[in-house]
């Protein structure tokens, strides 16, 4: 049997969750946006987690790479703050909240 990918789980759990640091300012800075959209999210900070290398492992599988701010919406790698497209650049497109309302996050 196939090990468990703990951010795997987690991705499913949650309509939107965002992978931080407490340390890191993309990481505030897209939970920032994330929080002005009005919209309902978990958030996951790997070094204060007792599974944060388990979870950044996690993420490699899932976005091959280990870096974070990483956001998921419905299940779906969005990026990061910048990149990816990123929280930023989709709440400046005007597709972030619609991301948010169909995935049932707002």
């Amino acid at each position: 049997m196939p090990a468990v990918n703990p951010a795997k789980e987690l991705v499913k759990e949650n309509k939107a969750i965002i992978f931080s640091a407490t340390y890191c300012p993309y990481c505030r800075k897209a939970k920032d946006v994330l929080k002005s959209t009005g919209a309902k999210f978990k958030i996951v900070e790997v070094d204060v987690e007792k599974k944060g290398n388990e979870l950044r492992k996690g993420l490699y599988s899932l976005t091959g790479r280990t870096s974070v701010p990483a956001v998921f919406v419905h299940g779906k790698f969005i990026g990061g703050c910048n990149d990816g497209p990123g929280v930023v650049p989709l709440q400046k497109k005007g597709k972030l909240v619609p991301l948010l309302k169909e995935a049932g996050a707002l």
